[in-house]
């Protein structure tokens, strides 16, 4: 959104007035609202950005905590670093939000088909979309909610590295290191990046409730993009990921909670795509072919045995073209037409004492979506999907967007409204456990929602400021009941109200604010868990010493909010918990053109809270480091 845009320049072509040509401030360039390259201030989506500048002057170590001030987003993490970590988005489910990766659907399927953001860390992240509202047309089921695109560096240009090492609370270390660039004038590129982390951690049971037992995490990334054009209109890219994740945990009672324990897992993710870009028609008709791989294989251990294993697998085959071109006859415009075809295989393995299956689900799509800009201030797209699914009923599902500027007064408006599908999860179906019992009846939820916000501008872009309003109602929406999961009859609605806004107080000072409200209830009224009525959360940085230091104070409150208590029989209530404030204080300071040193508060005023109910949260936490880039 425009709170967060990103400054990209271009140059003013010259003119017999000017001496030299002028920097000018372009929209920055998305690609999870259309799947082609769009400018921001064309997309009629409800869509924020996240930098990696912004990444590094907050020092944003997990993707789940850059995610926490964007509207309409949640988080919730179970425990200390490294312990489960969900996000939902505008009160959808986890398991309904899509997280891609440099194109890589990372969903787990052996994981109820969430994704478990604890061990995705921010080294090699370029950038983060966070997409809102239904967007089943382009990407299937998993994407009722919306999705969080993540895109890695690429390589290019001279010989970059850097090398960073940090140290603080907790028993934490951090050591991390890239490497980038390219070769025979960039026709071949490379960006590389390692990342190791270890903490002794928290108790995962909270300490508030009498539990002591220190939880720790250790994490080793590393990952690769690498890119070759093999001819003038031909790219091929390959992109790949590995995570190794050790973590400590705790133990769970019916009545009671959250309890010290000596469980822990281990957990080995391996995310890959090979993808084939050609160009024709000058650039006109693009056609874009690619495969993609995820693995993600958690072993869970109770005193230092095996208990059970959860292995995911998700590989899919894709492919998409393109065609662009302008009509002048009668109405001015440039048309977009996309056609897509995906198949997919997701694959869930778990096998514990309590159960053992192999299951499987295809699924084959066809998708279209044509876009067109009306006299330069009209921006439209309309979109379909057909998924041919092997467990399922045949699902179609569409959406249309709007987006039209008023260049005189800065102001944007934009609307849009789609369905979506999420089809039962594997594990939902065919899982088992001590607490759980599948059901192989589930339906597939749906869903229709749509929203509409302006955007605007003002004194000179020093101020923009942003509004939305959304509204979404799901069908046959999957509810845990005892010990199970069923289709909830009725309407379930989720609405609500996201706003942003950010100023240039003055040169080198600037402010970022956003507040989320959402009224989430199920059928019977009733507010859905781990949904805050009200959030919001704010930015304050500051560059001075000629931009070599930086002093960035972050703020996020979020509100009360419901969860969920079992008894001994495993019965649910609901519990409340408490509203909580989070101050957090980072600055930098470049010592030498090569070396840089950085510090950082979390926590600042020593918080007590709880973010999901009987588990524990960091107290106050202070981190110091080193960084050469070279």
């Amino acid at each position: 959104m425009s709170a967060l845009r990103v400054a990209l320049f271009g140059s003013l072509c010259s003119t017999p007035v000017l001496a030299q040509s002028q920097p000018i401030e372009l929209p920055p360039i998305v690609v999870s609202a259309t799947r082609t390259d769009v400018p921001l201030d064309q997309v009629g989506s409800s869509i924020t950005l996240i930098t990696r500048e912004e990444l590094e002057r907050r020092q944003i170590r997990f993707v789940a905590d850059a995610l926490r001030t964007v509207p309409g987003l949640s988080v919730a993490r179970i425990g200390g670093v490294g312990s489960q970590t969900l996000v939902r988005i505008r009160g959808a489910e986890a398991n309904q939000t899509l997280v891609l990766i440099d194109g890589i659907e990372v969903n787990d399927p052996s994981f109820g088909s969430e994704f478990d953001f604890a061990n995705l860390m921010t080294d090699d992240i370029e950038r983060i979309e966070v997409l809102r509202g239904p967007q089943s047309v382009l990407y299937g089921s998993d994407a009722l909610g919306g999705v969080v695109n993540i895109i890695t560096r690429k390589g290019g240009g001279p010989l970059h590295s850097s090398v960073a090492a940090e140290g603080g609370s907790f028993g934490t270390a951090r050591g991390s290191a890239s490497l980038s660039g390219g070769l025979a004038e960039d026709r071949f590129r490379y960006s590389l990046s390692a990342v190791r982390l270890h903490t002794d951690g928290i108790s995962a049971a909270s300490e508030r409730r009498d539990n002591s037992e220190k939880d720790g995490y250790d994490n080793g990334t590393l990952s690769a993009n690498l890119g070759a054009s093999l001819l003038d209109n031909l790219d091929v890219d390959v992109v790949g990921r590995f995570t190794d994740a050790e973590r400590e945990g705790d133990g769970f009672v019916g009545g009671v909670g959250a309890v010290d324990a000596e469980e822990d897992s281990a957990t080995i993710q391996r995310f890959g795509r090979i993808q084939a870009r050609l160009a024709l028609l000058d650039g006109r008709w693009q056609h874009r072919v690619g495969l993609s791989g995820a693995d993600s294989r958690t072993d869970y251990r109770t005193d230092g045995q095996k208990v059970s294993s959860y292995d995911g697998m998700k590989t899919k085959i894709d492919y998409q073209t393109d065609l662009s071109l302008s009509t002048q006859a009668l109405l001015p415009a440039d048309h977009t037409v996309s056609l897509g075809l995906e198949q997919e295989r997701e694959e869930a393995i778990l096998t514990s004492a309590f159960s053992d299956f192999d299951r499987s689900i295809t699924t084959r799509s066809v998708y279209s979506l044509y876009q067109v800009a009306l006299f330069d201030d009209l921006f439209l797209t309309a979109g379909g999907r057909f998924d041919a699914n092997d467990r399922f009923e045949d699902a179609t599902t569409y959406r249309l967007t709007a987006a039209y500027r008023i260049e005189e007064t800065g102001t944007k408006l934009r609307g849009s409204y789609g369905t979506a599908v999420k089809n039962p999860t594997l594990f939902d179906l065919y899982g088992y456990d001590a607490n759980f019992r599948p059901n192989p009846n589930l339906e597939p939820e749906t869903a229709r929602g749509w929203d509409a916000g302006i955007d605007q501008a003002l004194f000179g872009d020093r101020l923009s400021i942003g509004a939305t309003y959304f509204d979404q109602r799901l069908d046959n929406f999957v509810s845990l009941a005892g010990q199970t999961v069923v289709n909830l009859p009725g309407e379930s609605r989720i609405r609500g109200v996201e706003l942003t806004a950010a100023v240039a107080l003055w040169d080198g000072l600037d402010l970022t604010a956003s507040y989320t409200f959402t009224d989430s209830q199920d059928p019977d009224g009733n507010k859905l868990v781990r949904r805050p009525r009200h959030q919001a959360g704010a930015d304050l940085s500051y560059r001075f010493f000629e931009d070599r230091a930086t002093v960035n104070l972050g703020v996020i409150w979020v509100g009360a909010r419901n969860d969920i208590a079992f008894d001994a029989a495993y019965n649910q209530s609901i519990v409340r918990l408490d509203p909580y404030t989070l101050v957090n204080l980072a600055a930098s300071v470049r010592v030498t053109g090569n070396l840089e040193a950085f510090g950082r508060i979390e926590n600042l005023f020593d918080e007590n809270y709880e973010e999901a109910f009987t588990y524990g949260t960091p107290g106050r936490a202070g981190y110091i480091g080193l960084r050469a880039r070279f």
